[in-house]
C-alpha cells in the first residue's frame, strides 16, 4: 500500500526506549514516515492538534499523565488516528483493557523487534485507511439512495431495521437514527387495505422463498403519526458471500392517488350517506378497538345512545328535505361537543351513538352528556325555520355494563328508554346507582356556581412548625365548602368538579386573596414572621392572567411576597418544562417562595428540579404514614431530606400524626412538620389563638405539654 507523507508520533519519556523504537522502525526501512518524538502527553496533544499524524505510538505512563487516562485523552484529541500502546509491563490484562478502550494494538517493550513493531504499525494504518475508504463508499451509496424517488428500507437477519433512505424516512415518519435496531413491524407498519388486518411481513416472505416478492395487495403503510399511505412494490433477500440470507431490502412508493376511487367506495360502505358520520358497521369496529384499548389499560369508556324527541313532527310537517338538513346539523353539533378521539355515529333515522373513549370514572361522562343536551336543544335555523327538538340519552359504561360492543350499545339503548320516562332532555345511566351518583354530581356542580357569590367557601389553616425552635412559622391554607344543605364538603370532593366546569380559576383567586389578607392580619396583630402557603392547580398556574392577578393580590393585601409560598405538585411543574422555568423565574423575581407539594408521588426529573428556583420540598403524607407501618418508607424520607439539604431546600413533612413519626423526622433533621399530631386545619380565629398560646404537643401518656 502506498502511504501519504504523514508522520508517526512517538510519545515516550524514556530516551532509551524512544531510541529503541526509532531504530526498530528504521531497520526495516519503514516509511516514508518521519518519526516525531515528544517526552510528555501535553506536547503530544499539541502536535496532534496540528494534524498530519498517521499513527501514535505511546507509553501510557508519562510525567504528566498516568495509565488509561493517557489513552482516553489521546482518543479525545484525535479519535480517527490509530494508537499503538507501548508498555513496560508484559500484562495481557492491560493489553485487553487498552484495546477495548479504543487503542488499535498493544506491544510490551520487552518483545519489541523491528519486524513485530513495523508490522503492527503497518496493520493499524492499513486498517484505518480501509475504514476511511469504506466510509467514502458508504457516503457515495447514501447519496445515490437518497436521490432516487422510491423509499428504501433494509433489515438485518434478526428482522430489525438497519437502514432507511430519505424517502423512507418521510413515508414512515421515522428518522434513520430512531428506527435503527427496531423491529421492522414498529417502523414499517402495514395493513391490508381491505381487511384492515396486519399484512404479512414482506421481509419474512422474501427470506423464506429466497426471491423477490411483491407486497400484499391493497397494502397500506401506517405512518408514525397515524396517517395512512397506500403503497406498492417489492421485497428482496440480501445474501452474504456464501449465499446465506443476512436480511432483506424493501423498496416501495406511494400509490394513494391511484387508490382514491377504491377508498371512496370503502368510505360509502362505512359512513352514513347523509351526515358523513360512521355508520353501524364502522361504529362496531371502532367500539371494538376502543374496548380492546380500555381492557389493556384497565380503563373505562362510555357509550351514549341518543334519540331525538320531536324529529318526527318536523319531518311530517316540513318534509324530508328539512328533516335531512336537521339531521346533518345535529351531526355537526355532536362532533363539536366531543374529543377527536371519540366517535359520533348515526344509527339510522333520528338515533345517534357516541363513544367516549378513555374515561377514568363513570361520572366523567356527565359533562359531555350535559354539553350534548345543551347543543341539541339550542334552536336550529334551517331554511328560515327555527326548529326545536329535545333529546333522551342512555349511558352504558365499559366494563361495568358490558364486555362487547353489542352489549354496551343495547344497554345504552335500554337506559335511553328509561330517560324518556323522566321527560325530555334527560339522561340515565344503565345502572341505577350510577344515576344517583350522576344526579349528585350535577347537583354539586349547579350549587358550586353559586357558592362564591353566596360566600359558602371558607379557609382553614393548618400550622407548620419549625422543628428546631418549636414555633409556628407558617400555615397552609385549605379551602372547604360550607354547603347550606350538605354541610362541610372537603376539597377532594368539589375541586375536581370546579376544574371540569371552569370554576377553578375564580375559586383559586378567592383563596389566594383571602389567605394573603389573613396572613397580613396575623402579622399586624402579633406574628410578624408567619407566612401562608397556598396550593396552586395546573389550570390556575397556566392561566394567562396568573402573574398579573398575583401581583395585584399582594399589592392589595400588603403582604410581603416572601411571606407567601405557592405549592405546586410535581406533575404541574413537569408540564411544558420550558415555559415552567420562565414562569418560576418570574415568581422568584417577585420574591414569592415556591414549594414542590406531595414530593415523591409524581415524576419530576432531578435534573430539572435543580434548575427550578424552588425553596421547599413537601414530603407526601403517604410516606410519613408508612414510617411505622409494615411498608416502611423511612429510607425514602431520609433520602428526600438528604437531597433537600444538598440542594439547600427546606424539607417539610406533612401528615404527622404520631410521636414516633415526629421522633423519626427530628432525628433526620427535617426542617418543618405539619399534621394532626399538632393541629387539624382550623378557622382563622382558632389559628390566631394557636399563635398566641403556642402549639401543645401530646406526649406518650396522651397528656399534652406546652411547647
Amino acid at each position: 500500500m502506498n502511504y501519504p507523507n504523514d508522520d508517526l508520533l512517538l510519545i515516550e519519556d524514556n530516551p532509551f526506549d524512544a531510541k529503541m523504537v526509532r531504530e526498530a522502525l528504521a531497520a526495516t526501512g519503514f516509511g516514508p514516515f518521519r518519526i516525531e518524538w515528544t517526552k510528555n502527553l501535553g506536547d503530544g496533544l499539541e502536535r496532534l492538534s496540528k494534524g498530519g499524524i498517521a499513527a501514535v505510538l505511546a507509553d501510557l505512563f508519562l510525567p504528566d499523565s498516568q495509565g488509561i487516562e493517557t489513552l482516553d485523552r489521546l482518543l479525545l484529541a484525535a479519535p480517527r488516528v490509530p494508537i499503538l500502546v507501548l508498555s513496560g509491563l508484559d500484562d495481557d490484562g492491560i493489553a485487553s483493557r487498552t484495546v477495548q478502550r479504543g487503542a488499535q494494538d498493544f506491544l510490551p517493550k520487552s518483545r519489541l523487534d523491528s519486524y513485530t513493531l513495523s508490522r503492527a504499525v503497518r496493520n493499524m494504518i492499513d486498517r484505518q485507511r480501509a475504514e476511511d475508504a469504506l466510509f467514502t463508499e458508504k457516503e457515495r451509496a447514501q447519496v445515490t439512495l437518497d436521490s432516487i424517488g422510491d423509499a428504501v428500507l433494509c433489515t438485518g437477519s434478526s428482522g430489525n431495521v438497519t437502514y432507511l433512505n430519505t424517502v423512507a424516512e418521510k413515508m414512515t415518519g421515522w428518522l434513520r437514527e430512531e428506527a435503527s435496531g427496531r423491529p421492522l413491524t414498529d417502523v414499517f407498519r402495514i395493513i391490508d387495505g381491505a381487511t384492515r388486518q396486519p399484512a404479512q411481513n414482506p421481509m419474512e416472505i422474501a427470506v423464506a422463498k429466497d426471491k423477490t416478492v411483491g407486497l400484499t395487495a391493497n397494502c397500506i403503510l401506517i405512518r408514525r403519526d397515524g396517517h395512512e399511505l397506500a403503497i406498492e412494490d417489492s421485497a428482496a433477500p440480501i445474501h452474504d458471500r456464501d449465499g446465506h440470507g443476512t436480511g432483506a431490502v424493501i423498496v416501495f412508493h406511494d400509490v394513494s392517488a391511484a387508490r382514491s376511487i377504491s377508498l371512496q367506495m370503502a368510505h360509502s360502505a362505512q359512513y352514513d350517506f347523509l351526515t358523513g358520520l360512521p355508520n353501524r358497521m364502522l361504529l362496531n369496529d371502532r367500539l371494538t378497538h376502543a374496548i380492546a384499548s380500555a381492557r389493556r389499560c384497565q380503563g373505562k369508556l362510555a357509550v351514549l345512545f341518543l334519540d331525538l324527541d320531536g324529529f318526527k313532527r318536523v319531518n311530517d310537517s316540513l318534509g324530508h328535505a328539512i328533516g335531512d338538513k336537521l339531521l346533518k346539523a345535529m351531526g355537526e353539533r355532536l362532533l363539536a361537543t366531543v374529543r377527536t378521539s371519540d366517535t359520533v355515529s348515526r344509527q339510522g333515522g333520528d338515533e345517534f351513538v357516541v363513544v367516549l373513549s378513555s374515561i377514568r370514572r363513570s361520572e366523567d361522562a356527565v359533562p359531555t352528556v350535559t354539553k350534548i343536551i345543551s347543543a341539541i336543544i339550542a334552536p336550529h335555523s334551517i331554511d328560515l325555520h327555527d326548529l326545536h327538538v329535545s333529546v333522551s340519552i342512555g349511558v352504558s359504561i365499559y366494563p361495568d355494563d358490558g364486555a362487547d360492543a353489542e352489549a354496551l350499545i343495547q344497554n345504552a339503548d335500554n337506559a335511553m328508554y328509561h330517560a324518556k320516562e323522566h321527560g325530555n332532555n334527560n339522561y340515565r345511566f344503565f345502572k341505577e346507582d350510577m344515576n344517583i351518583q350522576a344526579v349528585r354530581l350535577h347537583f354539586l356542580e349547579a350549587s358550586l356556581h353559586r357558592a362564591l357569590e353566596r360566600r359558602e367557601l371558607e379557609l382553614r389553616y393548618q400550622p407548620r412548625i419549625d422543628l428546631k425552635s418549636g414555633q409556628i412559622v407558617g400555615a397552609e391554607a385549605l379551602v372547604g365548602w360550607r354547603h347550606p344543605e350538605r354541610g362541610l364538603i372537603p376539597p377532594a370532593e368539589f375541586i375536581p368538579i370546579a376544574e371540569t366546569c371552569g370554576l377553578i380559576v375564580p375559586i383559586g383567586r378567592w383563596v389566594l386573596r383571602e389567605a394573603c389578607m389573613q396572613a397580613k392580619e396575623w402579622q399586624l396583630a402579633a406574628a410578624p414572621t408567619v407566612g401562608v402557603a397556598v396550593n396552586i392547580s395546573s389550570v390556575e398556574f397556566r392561566d394567562k392572567n396568573f402573574l398579573a392577578n398575583l401581583r395585584a393580590t399582594l399589592e392589595e393585601t400588603g403582604l410581603e411576597p416572601h411571606h407567601l409560598e405557592l405549592e405546586l405538585t410535581e406533575s404541574v411543574l413537569m408540564q411544558r418544562v420550558e415555559s415552567t422555568v420562565l414562569l418560576l423565574a418570574e415568581l422568584r423575581t417577585m420574591g414569592v417562595r415556591l414549594a414542590v407539594d406531595d414530593f415523591g408521588t409524581g415524576y419530576s426529573s432531578l435534573s430539572y428540579l435543580s434548575q427550578f428556583p424552588i425553596n421547599s420540598l413537601k414530603i407526601d403524607r403517604s410516606f410519613v404514614r408508612a414510617i411505622t407501618s409494615e411498608h416502611d418508607d423511612a429510607p425514602i424520607i431520609s433520602a428526600v431530606i438528604s437531597m433537600g439539604r444538598s440542594l439547600k431546600l427546606r424539607v417539610i413533612a406533612e401528615g404527622v400524626e404520631t410521636q414516633e413519626q415526629l421522633a423519626f423526622l427530628r432525628a433526620r433533621q427535617c426542617d418543618e412538620v405539619q399534621g394532626y399530631y399538632f393541629s387539624r386545619p382550623v378557622l382563622p380565629k382558632q389559628f390566631a389563638k394557636l399563635l398566641e398560646t403556642g402549639i401543645f404537643e401530646p406526649v406518650a401518656s396522651g397528656r399534652p405539654r406546652s411547647r
